[in-house]
């Protein structure tokens, strides 16, 4: 029988502001899932991103399915009671509907879900980004999956030289998803086209040309097609299948280190790089940087071991370093020109009202 892996995420209230949920709000999530749960669940972990709680579960129900989904939903809705009750900051804010509707698409948390033969050797990733969106996972998935200079198992391995097969979605039509099929390397250029503009096309899932195994499952909800309004960054997850069939651990990671520049930080209106950092990190500065954080796990038969913190190896202290300097030197461009997010990424803030009443300013010289 196939094994689901479930990861559903949302922001339903923090300390401080937008830093880091309070041990108890966690603490209520994680319980509510493992006792409502338990005819349900295989396996639960539940970790926090920044202000971003994620509940990774372990089933046989497919993707999609109501039960699981509602379980998450509830237990959010558990958690945000805490939030309230604490006073913490954006208690519910993920929570874009007032009820349950079967499933939590376009409801405001975030999913991601693999249904998969599991192997006899079964690791895993969970990449899981606050204060950004989900184009942020564009070129390390890119990198990882579809360029040797990164990968070297695109050479090396007989079944991975066959190549993988992206599935790509255009989120800015909101009405039904719009989606195209690359292969790599046939198409490498015309994926490269489109992953140009990771605010309009995000990576939705990859899978191995060779087995049609599904490698990849990203969550690409975009709140404020939600909401129609700016209520917070989007802070993606994303579940990735290692060894074998599939790219490395290490060949996964490597992309990390670049720190190359994502949507986000303050008022999710703003260039900033991407800071890969230890499990349960709180954001910091200018709200960020954007960061991501990544849990190793392995399953067999629904039960999970780990996760490892994979990012917490001496390695990345140096590539923390080198993006904390980019950060500080991005931001001390300000507002101006490529440090803020193009105007069609601003229109769901106030600063398309402003721009409205200076319009009516405006006047044409008339000729001398």
């Amino acid at each position: 029988m196939k094994l689901t892996l479930s990861v559903i995420k949302a922001d339903v209230g923090s300390i401080g502001g937008h830093l880091a949920p309070s041990p108890e709000l966690v603490a209520t999530v994680e319980r509510h899932v493992r006792e409502a749960g338990r005819e349900l669940v295989l396996d639960v972990h539940v970790g926090h991103t920044g202000d971003d709680i994620a509940i990774l579960m372990t089933h046989r129900k497919g993707t999609g399915d109501s039960g699981i989904h509602r379980l998450a939903w509830d237990a959010f809705v558990a958690g945000t009671e805490v939030a309230r009750a604490q006073g913490l900051y954006g208690a519910g804010q993920d929570l874009l509907k007032d009820s349950f509707s079967g499933n939590v698409r376009g409801m405001g948390p975030a999913v991601a879900e693999l249904e998969i033969e599991e192997r006899a050797s079964e690791p895993f990733l969970l990449f899981a980004a606050d204060k950004t969106d989900p184009g942020a996972f564009d070129l390390p998935l890119y990198l990882a999956f579809a360029d040797p200079m990164n990968t070297p198992g695109l050479l090396l391995a007989p079944r991975m030289t066959k190549g993988f097969r992206f599935v790509v979605m255009d989120v800015q039509h909101t009405t039904q998803d719009r989606v195209i099929e690359l292969d790599a390397p046939e198409n490498l250029y015309d994926l490269a086209v489109l992953l140009r503009d990771p605010e309009r096309f995000v990576v939705e899932s990859i899978w191995s040309r060779a087995s049609g195994a599904q490698a990849v499952a990203v969550a690409t909800s975009r709140l404020h097609n939600i909401a129609g309004k700016y209520t917070g960054k989007d802070d993606p997850v994303m579940l990735v299948r290692c060894q074998m069939d599939f790219p490395a651990t290490g060949e996964v990671l490597a992309p990390f280190h670049l720190g190359h520049l994502v949507a986000g930080g303050m008022r999710g209106s703003h260039q900033m790089p991407l800071m890969p950092v230890t499990l349960g990190s709180p954001v910091s500065f200018f709200d960020g940087p954007p960061i991501v954080t990544c849990a190793a796990f392995s399953v067999r038969n629904g039960k999970l071991v780990g996760p490892v913190d994979a990012f917490a190896h001496p390695f990345w202290d140096a590539v923390r370093r080198e993006v904390a300097e980019a950060a500080i030197r991005i931001r001390r461009q300000g507002f101006v020109g490529a440090a803020m997010l193009p105007m069609s990424e601003l229109e769901y803030t106030g600063i398309v009202e402003k721009l409205g009443e200076l319009e009516k300013r405006f006047r044409v010289r008339a000729e001398k």
